[in-house]
C-alpha cells in the first residue's frame, strides 16, 4: 500500500487536468450563451432542471457505488445494476412527463410543461447506457473515463452553441442536452465490450448497498437544489437565471477540483480500507492537498467577482456579483471535509452519510421556510453559507467517531494554514488591489496575480514557522521538485 498516494496523485493530476479541459469548454459555453440568451432563458432551463433532477434522484439507486464496493463483481452484478438503472430511468421519465404541468404551475411559468416533457427523454437515453463504463472508474482507468465524458460533452457543447446561434432561445439548451445524452449512449457501447442483459439475479446484493445510497442522494439533491427551488418560487425568472449562473460560476474553482480528486480517491480508499492506519494517512494527505488548492481558488473568485462577471458575461449580468461572492465562499466551506464523505462510504457508513445530509437539509429548510419565509435570493445565499459552516463542524465530529484514531486536532491541522494564508491573500487583494488603475481586464489580471503571490508566500511562511511538518505542503513541494528534475 506504500504506493497508494503516488498512484492517487498521478490519477488525480491526470483527472484534474482532463476535468479542467472539460470545464474550460463549459466556461466558454457559458460565456457564449450569456451573450446569446437572456437571463430568463437560463431561468426556464434551471426550473426544468430542478424537476428533472428531483425525479432522477428520487429513483437513483446508486448502482455504480455498489459495483465499485464489490471486490470482484460478476456479469450478473453488472446485469442487475443495469436493469435496476433502466427501470429507474423509465419510471423517472414517466413521473416527469406526468408532473410537468404541476411544475409549470408551481413556478408560474407555462412554457415549462413542454420543456420538461421533452427533457424527460434524457432519462431513457441515460438508462440504456452501457453499465460497463463504470469500470473506467473502478479500475482507475482515468484516460478512458475522461475520453468518454469529454467526447459526450463536446457533442453537447457543439450542438448547444449551434442551436443557440440559430434559435437564440432556451430550446438550444434542450437540444444540446438530448444530443449529448444520445451520443453518450452510442459511445458507451463503442468504448466498452460489455453487453448487459436484463436480470435481477443479484438484486439483494446490489440493493442492500444502493438503498442507503438512494436515501443519501435524495438528501444531496435537496441540499444542492432546495435553495434554487426557493429562489425560483420567490423571485422572477430573471433573478432565478442569474442566481443559477452565479451558482455554476462560483462552483468552478472548487467543485471542478474536488470532483476529479474524489473520483480518484473513492476507489483508492476502498483498496486500503482494511488498513485503517493507511486509510487515515491517505485521507489526511488528500484533505490537506485539497485544502491547499481549493481554499484559495474559491476565495480568489469571491475577491475578483465584480471584474470577472463584467468581462466574461457582460454588464447586463452585473446583478449576480453578490451571489458569486457569497456562493464562492459556500463552496470553500464545503470543501473543508469533502473527502471525508468518501471515507465514510468506504467504511460502509452510508446510513451515517445519509443522516448527516438530511440533517443539513432539515436545518436549511427550517430556517429558510419557517423563520425566513420572505427571504429573497441574496438572503438565501447567506443562509447557505451559515448552514455550510455549521455542517462542517458537525461532520468533523462524526468523522472522528467513524475513522478509528482520527482526532479533531488532525483535521484542523490540515486546513488552518490554507485558511490563514487565504485571509492574508484577501487582505492584500482588497487593500492593494484597489490601488491598481486601468481597464477592468488589467485590474482583473493584476488582482489575480497579487492573490497568487500573496497566498503562496503566506503558505510557505506558515509552513516554515510550523516547523516544516510532513503533510500537504511537503508533499506538493516534493512533487514539484520531482517534476523539475524530470524536466532538467
Amino acid at each position: 500500500m506504500a504506493n497508494a498516494p503516488t498512484s492517487v496523485a498521478k490519477g488525480a493530476a491526470l483527472t484534474i487536468a482532463m476535468r479542467w479541459t472539460d470545464r474550460l469548454i463549459g466556461l466558454v459555453s457559458v460565456i457564449i450563451l450569456a451573450r446569446l440568451l437572456a437571463p430568463e432563458d437560463f431561468g426556464i432551463i434551471v426550473m426544468a432542471s430542478l424537476v428533472i433532477g428531483l425525479a432522477d434522484v428520487l429513483l437513483d439507486l446508486g448502482v455504480h457505488v455498489a459495483l465499485i464496493q464489490t471486490p470482484s463483481p460478476s456479469q450478473d452484478h453488472y446485469n442487475t445494476a443495469w436493469t435496476l438503472r433502466l427501470l429507474q430511468c423509465a419510471a423517472a421519465a414517466a413521473l416527469v412527463w406526468v408532473a410537468a404541468p404541476w411544475a409549470a404551475i408551481f413556478f408560474d411559468e407555462p412554457s415549462l410543461t413542454l420543456v420538461i416533457q421533452i427533457l424527460a427523454l434524457s432519462f431513457l437515453l441515460s438508462g440504456l447506457e452501457n453499465i460497463g463504463i463504470v469500470n473506467f472508474q473502478k479500475e482507475m482507468r482515468f484516460v478512458e473515463d475522461f475520453q468518454f465524458l469529454f467526447a459526450r460533452r463536446m457533442v453537447g457543447f457543439g450542438t448547444t452553441i449551434g442551436a443557440a446561434f440559430v434559435l437564440q432561445s432556451f430550446w438550444a439548451l434542450v437540444i444540446g442536452t438530448l444530443a449529448g445524452r444520445a451520443f453518450g449512449l452510442v459511445l458507451s457501447y463503442v468504448m466498452h465490450p460489455m453487453r448487459p442483459r436484463l436480470s435481477l439475479a443479484r438484486f439483494h446484493e446490489i440493493f442492500g448497498i444502493s438503498q442507503w445510497v438512494l436515501v443519501r442522494n435524495i438528501g444531496v439533491y435537496l441540499d444542492q437544489s432546495l435553495h434554487m427551488m426557493l429562489v425560483g418560487r420567490r423571485d422572477s425568472t430573471t433573478v432565478t437565471g442569474g442566481y443559477s449562473l452565479a451558482n455554476e460560476i462560483s462552483s468552478m474553482p472548487t467543485t471542478e477540483l474536488l470532483a476529479p480528486i474524489n473520483r480518484v480517491l473513492f476507489p483508492a480508499f476502498v483498496r486500503v480500507k482494511q488498513d485503517l492506519t493507511e486509510l487515515k494517512r491517505l485521507f489526511l494527505l488528500a484533505q490537506g492537498v485539497q485544502a491547499l488548492i481549493v481554499i484559495p481558488a474559491g476565495t480568489g473568485l469571491a475577491l475578483v467577482a465584480r471584474e470577472a462577471v463584467a468581462i466574461l458575461l457582460g454588464e447586463q449580468w452585473g446583478f449576480i456579483v453578490p451571489f458569486v461572492e457569497i456562493i464562492a465562499l459556500v463552496t470553500v466551506v464545503t470543501a473543508l471535509l469533502s473527502s471525508g464523505i468518501y471515507v465514510c462510504l468506504t467504511l460502509g457508513r452510508v446510513k451515517l452519510v445519509a443522516a448527516y445530509t438530511w440533517w443539513q437539509v432539515g436545518v436549511f429548510a427550517v430556517l429558510a421556510v419557517m423563520l425566513l419565509p420572505q427571504a429573497g435570493a441574496l438572503e438565501i445565499a447567506w443562509l447557505r453559507l451559515f448552514v455550510a459552516a455549521l455542517g462542517v463542524a458537525v461532520f468533523a465530529g462524526l468523522l472522528t467517531r467513524t475513522l478509528s484514531g482520527l482526532k479533531v486536532g488532525e483535521l484542523v491541522g490540515v486546513v488552518y494554514r490554507p485558511l490563514l494564508a487565504a485571509l492574508f491573500m484577501a487582505l492584500c487583494v482588497t487593500q492593494l488591489g484597489e490601488l491598481i488603475p486601468g481597464p477592468e481586464w488589467l485590474i482583473l489580471m493584476a488582482r489575480i496575480g497579487l492573490g497568487m503571490v500573496s497566498y503562496t508566500l503566506a503558505i510557505i511562511l506558515l509552513w516554515w514557522l510550523a516547523g516544516r511538518p510532513a503533510g500537504a505542503e511537503a508533499y506538493v513541494l516534493r512533487q514539484v521538485l520531482r517534476l523539475r528534475r524530470r524536466h532538467d
